[in-house]
């Protein structure tokens, strides 16, 4: 492992006493959004979104102060299949891309757990609705000098967060419950301070 990456629990990143909030942007290339349903009880189908923005501020004199706003494209949904992905957002049978051609998740608490977790709750909007959600979050790694280009030398961190969603919250339900409700989602993101 390079010594530059330094991993370390949340408690850690307020080392800096009486530091200024930091606010660290979403490298798109190093963050994915991955979700998975069961279809009508004979296999897993797996999509993913990619390529989105956003941002995380941590507070380093209050952890629970800190915050998250992210926004995707949902035109970036991609599952594998083409025909699929076209009846999932031209159909018109489930996502709007005209009346919400964007989802958000904008945070209104951060909550620490262990000694790396925290729970982030937030409202997401999806197909034009927001519902709360929490993301059960774990710090990957943080570093004060990322090792890589194009971010050498920019203090960066890593998380990665868990959650379950219905669609039919989201008015994406139909062919529910033959095809699952429910969708578990993992997001994983990289962050850097810009100059």
């Amino acid at each position: 492992m390079n010594p530059a990456m330094i991993f370390v629990p949340f408690v850690l990143l307020a080392s800096a006493a009486s530091a200024e909030p930091m606010i660290y942007t979403l490298d798109p290339g190093h963050s994915q959004v991955t979700f998975h349903f069961e279809h009508a009880g004979f296999s897993i189908t797996h999509g993913m979104f990619g390529g989105f923005e956003g941002t995380i501020t941590i507070d380093r004199d209050d952890l629970a102060a800190s915050s998250v706003f992210v926004s995707i494209a949902t035109d970036r949904l991609f599952t594998g299949d083409t025909a699929r992905d076209d009846v999932l957002l031209r159909s018109g049978q489930f996502f709007d891309l005209d009346a919400a051609p964007m989802i958000t998740f904008l945070s209104t608490s951060v909550a620490l757990g262990g000694s790396n977790t925290a729970m982030i709750s937030g409202d997401l909007n999806i197909n034009g609705v927001t519902v709360p959600v929490v993301l059960e979050t774990e710090l990957m790694g943080q570093t004060e000098s990322y090792p890589l280009p194009p971010w050498s030398g920019q203090p960066a961190v890593g998380f990665v967060a868990h959650t379950v969603l219905s669609r039919t919250a989201f008015n994406l339900g139909l062919f529910a419950p033959f095809i699952a409700d429910e969708v578990v989602v993992e997001i994983s993101v990289e962050a850097v301070v810009l100059d």
